[in-house]
């Protein structure tokens, strides 16, 4: 090696060398900010009341677990149950998140809930109480969208 070369070529490879040791650190997650957008997004895509901006905030292998009710699993077949459930009812939702973990591309919350659905044909009102868990995952997009909402009420059945 040409002696000049060697003395610039050597010096910049223990500098790149001694950069690649470790990773850089990855940026902090601001989970407030995240937890904004999911659960913010999420709660108001239901109270719209209309199935086409719920749908929006869904994953495709979207879950939901529903009190008293098999598992609905996939995008078509939640937006059935949910153009039912629009249909028949107007609904109100108030979710309080209690817990939010962001671990990647997922993030997952607790909450508890008051719902309020007003049936369309008589008027009358149902008030439920109760828990659920989140999990939602964020896309290619960058939009965090549900995965899975499972829900229960606090109230005894029957």
């Amino acid at each position: 090696m040409n002696r000049g070369l060697s003395a610039t070529v050597l010096p910049l490879l223990a500098i790149v060398s001694a950069c690649s040791g470790s990773p850089p650190a990855a940026a902090p997650v601001d989970v407030a900010a995240i937890e904004k957008a999911a659960h913010g997004g999420y709660v108001a895509a239901i109270n719209s009341n209309n199935v086409d901006t719920l749908m929006d905030m869904l994953t495709d292998d979207i879950v939901y677990q529903a009190p008293g009710a098999p598992e609905v699993v996939g995008k078509k077949a939640v937006r059935q149950w949910v153009a039912d459930y629009f249909g028949a009812y107007h609904t109100e939702w108030q979710k309080t998140s209690i817990g939010f973990t962001v671990s990647g591309d997922w993030a997952f919350e607790r909450y508890t809930y008051v719902s309020s659905d007003t049936d369309k044909k008589t008027g009358a009102v149902t008030a439920d109480i109760g828990k659920g868990i989140n999990v939602y995952r964020r896309g290619a997009d960058g939009k965090w969208r549900v995965a899975i909402d499972g829900w229960s009420s606090d109230k005894p059945a029957g």
